[in-house]
């Protein structure tokens, strides 16, 4: 029954930190890594956030619309990347939990899922036991995870509603805010009473395969929003995991939220594992060896192809620096553009200044796994800072870094050599150098399948490539020592 009406809004927080951690990634991830994207307070949190199309955003619009008092904390990000330190780890969990403000009614945490710190594999699940240290068992708490979360036990028992993405790639992450915001509100005015199930499919998935507009993905997407219609069901979240964090409960996971009915949500949950383990199969990637990768795109009649090298899947905690393509770019006559995190080269590049000739060793020196350096020479045709912000469906209005970049014109292949990471969410990526995607017969987007928001509108083919790297499709070339087994595809499980 709904509770009668207040003399004050209810007051709400919003806190945060999002990191997708790469265990098998080289190099450790230290609190620089965060201070981009570091904001405290709601002045400094609604100047960054109105008006984008991020969870952020979404929580200011929805507790507007809604009549709520928005209190912001914390909220820090990082691009993905290795394991986190301790003392970032607990520089950030202990000032989330020291910005929460006292006289709240309830609290949004926005968070990945897949954060993992060097003596806390479920990160996660360790900043809720600190919140829930702060503000008690009983204060109502919400939070939002990434579709590749790995959702353990200890979230679901230290949270009253878990809301994740429902689509990769990731356009939905403003709606999903709306929507735990929305669920939060109901829960503190006492019309619905949230129980949670959680759900694990015993099966380890590549990003590859969680491409939620066709395929076994969208076939469980949509059996969850039929599931959601049901009534007392107040949310399915359908978790495809991120099977690069070497951790007990990483893999495919469900989350049914009902509303006071567990039976309702065990029910749920079970109809939804045994969907994903029939479809188990269609969940295994299939990719193609560079040298005919590169072959198949230079013979395709019409371009962009987009070569999606996710062994460097920068979204996934890859270096950006993988050179194995780059030799058969360089053999094919075919103008093709390919994107290298490399600072000691775009400062040369720098140097030498637009229309000066940069030789050089490109990428490959972060570690023999992602290539070895290749020589090239090649013309400086722009330089750029390398700020720009999301023009497209992903975040839009995100802020978003390269550093000092310079565009290289190599023969048929140009180079955007960056001297940070940035994943191709974005075409603002390319746009940033003053390059147009459709310039290109071939593009190598370091990426699983969040490129499709900067290139899936151009895009002609695409062609998965099969190469080192430590965000590789094929899970057979980990060696995983923390992930509960047994698990499908690594083992046999009937």
């Amino acid at each position: 029954m709904e509770q009668p009406k207040r003399n004050r809004p209810y007051a709400i927080g919003v806190i945060g930190v999002v990191h997708e951690t790469n265990t098998f990634a080289p190099g450790k991830t230290e609190l620089e890594a965060f201070r981009g994207d570091w904001v405290e307070g709601r002045e400094a949190f609604v100047g960054r956030y109105r008006g984008t199309k991020t969870s952020m955003g979404g929580a200011i619009d929805a507790a507007e619309s809604l009549g709520l008092e928005l209190r912001p904390g914390l909220y820090t990000q990082a691009t993905p990347s290795g394991m986190v330190t301790d003392e970032a780890f607990d520089a950030i969990a202990n000032g989330m939990v020291d910005s929460i403000e006292q006289g709240l009614d309830g609290l949004v945490v926005i968070l990945h899922g897949a954060m993992v710190a060097e003596s806390y594999p479920d990160a996660e699940g360790e900043i809720l036991r600190r919140i829930r240290g702060k503000v008690g068992p009983d204060f109502p708490l919400a939070m939002t995870l990434d579709l590749h979360a790995n959702i353990s036990p200890a979230m679901v028992e230290r949270t009253d509603l878990i809301v994740a993405y429902d689509t990769y790639p990731h356009v939905d992450v403003y709606d999903r805010a709306v929507e735990a915001v929305g669920l939060l509100k109901r829960m503190l005015n006492g019309s619905v009473r949230p129980v949670q199930k959680l759900v694990h499919t015993r099966m380890l998935v590549a990003p590859q395969a969680m491409l939620t507009d066709a395929g076994a993905m969208k076939e469980l997407m949509e059996l969850a929003f039929e599931l959601e219609k049901e009534p007392g069901v107040l949310n399915v979240s359908v978790a495809g995991g991120f099977p690069f964090s070497d951790v007990a409960d990483a893999g495919m996971t469900f989350v049914v939220t009902a509303d006071g009915d567990r039976e309702l949500a065990d029910r749920c949950g079970e109809t939804l594992r045994s969907a994903a383990w029939e479809r188990r199969e269609r969940f295994l990637v299939r990719l193609t060896e560079p040298a005919e990768a590169v072959a198949l795109a230079s013979r395709h009649p019409e371009g962009p192809v987009i070569l999606t090298e996710s062994a460097d899947n920068v979204g996934g905690g890859a270096p950006a620096d993988s050179t194995h393509l780059l030799p058969h770019l360089l053999a094919s006559p075919k103008k093709s553009l390919l994107v290298l995190c490399d600072p000691e080269a775009a400062r040369l590049a720098a140097k030498v200044g637009i229309g000066g000739e940069l030789r050089c060793p490109v990428g490959g020196k972060t570690d023999d796994l992602h290539g070895e350096p290749i020589p090239i020479v090649g013309r400086v045709r722009t330089l750029s800072d390398g700020n720009y912000r999301h023009i497209g469906a992903y975040m839009t209005g995100q802020y978003a870094r390269m550093g000092l970049s310079a565009a290289v014109e190599c023969g048929s292949v140009t180079l955007v050599l960056t001297t940070e990471r940035v994943a191709p969410w974005d075409v603002g990526h390319v746009r940033a150098v003053g390059l147009s995607p459709e310039q290109f017969h071939i593009i190598v987007a370091k990426s699983a399948l969040a490129w499709k928001t900067a290139f899936g509108d151009v895009s002609k083919l695409e062609i998965d490539v099969d190469t080192p790297g430590c965000c590789s499709g094929n899970l057979s070339r980990f060696r995983y020592e923390a992930l509960k087994r047994p698990i499908y595809p690594l083992d046999s499980i009937e």
